[in-house]
């Protein structure tokens, strides 16, 4: 039975080690950056948001090091920058930690943080959150997994903040590497009783529930076959590799892109190297 409080993909988190220069980085590509957050000392970091409709991108650094913060620590210090994690909307935090209990996983939550945000017509308020996190162990294709409760949605999905030069709309599809894509899909079903589908190139995917992102696990070899032409250098055997984001202009994403913009077949993507550990593939609706 499907979990009752956690729905589709929220957000991917990708993980930097200079926060600052990484938002400039993305504000080059053409997204357009949130102001800086800072969150609840307990989490010990800051990020930056990309927002699209109904879900977003997230820039995460760690400021200051914390007993929650530091498999992302670690992740940093082994793998580099790239697709640490990847949250699903929870509908209620709480009870969803209370679902995956009862399938015999121990939640690492459910944690209450905020962020202050500073909106269009310069007050100042809270965003306010609810997570939990399944065990860090499982990680399918390296990548953890949590839930996201958004207790204040009208300070994290500002419309200013929506628009991007580049185009982008949304995540179509967060691609994992693994040299088992198989098993490594599998393994994800479990966690979210979703079931595993086989795609024609030996890759597989698994919805992530409602109309939002699939997840899709795949060789690099496979990564390279979709995506001809792009440089993959930086992305480890098994990880998060790449977002597919859906751009309402392709035109406009190439112009926005420039010089970093490769034609990838029906793509226009950003090589890995370009875009923190973090290949982004635009294609249209």
């Amino acid at each position: 039975m499907a979990l009752k409080n956690v729905i589709g993909i929220d957000h991917a988190v990708v993980m930097v080690q200079d926060l600052d220069k990484a938002a400039e980085t993305y504000r080059q590509l053409g997204f357009t950056i949130s102001p800086r957050g800072t969150h609840s000392a307990h989490m010990g970091t800051g990020n930056y948001t990309i927002m699209f409709d109904p879900d977003y991108m997230e820039l995460l650094g760690v400021l200051a090091p914390t007993e929650h913060n530091a498999p992302a620590r670690a992740y940093l210090d082994k793998r580099g920058e790239g697709i640490e994690r990847i949250a699903f909307t929870a509908v209620d935090s709480a009870a969803g930690a209370e679902e995956i209990r009862a399938r015999g996983l121990t939640p690492i939550g459910p944690t209450d943080f905020e962020r202050p945000v500073t909106l269009p017509d310069g007050t100042v308020s809270a965003a306010k959150f609810r997570t939990f996190m399944w065990p860090t162990a499982e990680a399918p294709g390296g990548v953890r997994i949590f839930a996201c409760q958004h207790k204040t949605r009208e300070t994290v999905w500002i419309p200013v903040l929506m628009n991007h030069a580049n185009a982008a709309k949304r995540i179509r599809q967060a691609l994992i590497a693994t040299p088992e894509p198989a098993k490594e899909a599998a393994h994800l079903g479990r966690l979210i009783d979703r079931e595993p589908r086989a795609e024609r190139d030996g890759a597989v995917s698994v919805p992530s529930g409602g109309d939002r992102a699939d997840f899709v696990y795949l060789t690099l070899d496979q990564l390279g076959q979709r995506y001809p032409g792009v440089p993959l250098a930086g992305l480890s055997e098994r990880g998060g590799a790449a977002l597919v984001l859906v751009s309402g202009d392709l035109a406009a994403t190439e112009k926005a892109l420039g010089s970093v913009a490769v034609r990838s077949g029906a793509a226009i993507c950003v090589p890995p190297s370009k875009a923190n550990g973090t290949l982004l593939a635009f294609v249209a609706n």
